[in-house]
C-alpha cells in the first residue's frame, strides 16, 4: 500500500476528491431535549466544516421524531447537500427513533461505518458500544451520516471518519 491508510486506488480516489473544491454538508441534530442555545454537536460541526473549507448546506435542529426525520432527510437530499450528518436518536430506547426513519430509506447501506465506529467507541466507553445503531448510506445521491448525540461520539465519527473521507465519499457517490 502506498497510502498510510488505503491502497494507490484509494489514495487516487482521495486526489481527485480534494480538486472537485469544498463539500456541501448539512447538519440535522435529533433531539427531544436540545434547543438551539443548548445543541454543542451542531457548532462543533460547523466549527470543522469550515476549518476544512467545506460549506454549510443546513441546519436542522429537530424532535425525534420519524417523520420529522424523514421530512428533513427529503428536504435536505433535495437541495444543494452533498453529505448529511444526522447526529442523535440512535440508541434503542423507545424515542430514538432516527435509525429506523433512516434505514428504510437508504438506497444503499454503508455497513463499515457503523461496524467501525462501534469499534472506535469500543475503544472509548466498552460493551456499550454495541448500544449504538450508527449507520450510513446514500440517499438520491447524498450520503447520509448518522450518529449517537453525544458530544464525544460526534468527535469520535468525524475525527476518525468522516472527517478524512468526507470529500472522497462525497466524490463516490457523485460520479
Amino acid at each position: 500500500m502506498s497510502e498510510e491508510h488505503g491502497s494507490s486506488s484509494s489514495a487516487a480516489h482521495r486526489k481527485a476528491a480534494a480538486t472537485r473544491g469544498p463539500v456541501a454538508v448539512a447538519i440535522v441534530t435529533v433531539s427531544d431535549t436540545r434547543t438551539e442555545l443548548t445543541d454543542k454537536n451542531g457548532p462543533y460541526l460547523r466549527e470543522q466544516l469550515a476549518a476544512a473549507g467545506h460549506t454549510l448546506a443546513g441546519y436542522r435542529l429537530i424532535n425525534d421524531d420519524p417523520a420529522r426525520v424523514v421530512a428533513a432527510l427529503e428536504e435536505l437530499a433535495a437541495g444543494d447537500a452533498q453529505v448529511i450528518l444526522f447526529n442523535g436518536g440512535t440508541g434503542v430506547t423507545a424515542r430514538d427513533n432516527t435509525y429506523d426513519a433512516l434505514a428504510t430509506r437508504l438506497e444503499k447501506i454503508l455497513p463499515g461505518f457503523g461496524e467501525l465506529f462501534r469499534m472506535l467507541s469500543w475503544e472509548q466507553i466498552g460493551a456499550a458500544a454495541m448500544l449504538s445503531r450508527a449507520i450510513a448510506g446514500t440517499y438520491r445521491g447524498t450520503v447520509v451520516v448518522s450518529t449517537p448525540g453525544s458530544s464525544a461520539a460526534v468527535r469520535l465519527a468525524w475525527e476518525q471518519l468522516i472527517g478524512p473521507e468526507l470529500a472522497h465519499l462525497a466524490w463516490e457517490v457523485g460520479r
